[in-house]
């Protein structure tokens, strides 16, 4: 049984897709991968529980466990390629291909582990522009009203018609973090970063967990605005 709101492709489109890939590739009309970037300040004496850690959150996706079958193969599981900054989560080894309304085409989107129960795409403002897609700016799982994407595996293809997002940038916090800062669930506060390329982030929304480490995620473009590696200090503030 197929999810609503998703469209498997036949053998055709799918091959004729795959086709306009190669071509695409071999012309270099793919945008370069995004780069890992991380950046954090240490825990001092009288300040925060926990040091601050920002991290920039590239293009990704997650997947149901349904999706991953119909992408890489009946019995399909995602396979850890290393961890990521929160406990139990981490970046697998499965890579799929995008392909935007303007038959564009991103590839190698790494997916996110575990599996949800919810399939979605994260992208920056600047790849929703080369995929032709007008994302909503969104916290995960927030999926009304978004638009969708084609979705190439190494044995299938499926088309969403909704969870495609550009993620709100957010602090992960637990209680102890949200009692410092003097914040509940669904808060904003100020990301403020110094050095070179220094800049604050308005609207950081504070997003609860009583498991979870300090992280602040901002995407590729605000990584880029501000030269993340090249940060200097950085403070939460309201």
């Amino acid at each position: 049984m197929v999810a609503e709101g998703v469209k498997t492709l036949d053998r055709r489109e799918v091959e004729q897709l795959v086709r306009e890939v190669l071509v695409q590739k071999l012309r270099g009309a793919t945008p370069p991968p995004a780069r890992e970037r991380h950046a954090a300040s240490p825990a001092v004496a009288g300040g925060p529980p926990h040091p601050l850690v920002v991290n920039v959150s590239a293009r990704h996706m997650h997947v149901t466990p349904e999706h991953l079958e119909i992408l890489f193969g009946p019995g399909s599981k995602l396979t850890k390629l290393k961890d990521l900054y929160q406990e139990g989560e981490f970046a697998s080894e499965q890579l799929v291909t995008l392909v935007g309304p303007r038959q564009r085409i991103i590839p190698n989107v790494r997916i996110l582990g575990p599996v949800r129960n919810y399939t979605q795409v994260e992208l920056s403002y600047t790849d929703g522009i080369y995929l032709g897609i007008d994302l909503p700016l969104r916290i995960s799982g927030n999926h009304e009203n978004t638009p969708g994407v084609t979705i190439l595996g190494p044995a299938g293809a499926l088309t969403l018609n909704k969870g495609v997002i550009r993620a709100e940038r957010h602090a992960h916090m637990s209680t102890t973090d949200m009692n410092y800062y003097g914040v509940k669930d669904g808060d904003y506060l100020k990301l403020h970063i110094a050095g070179p390329c220094g800049v604050t982030f308005d609207r950081v929304k504070v997003r609860y967990h009583p498991k979870v480490v300090l992280e602040v995620h901002i995407d590729t473009d605000e990584g880029n605005a501000c030269d993340l590696e090249s940060a200097t200090h950085m403070e939460l503030s309201k």
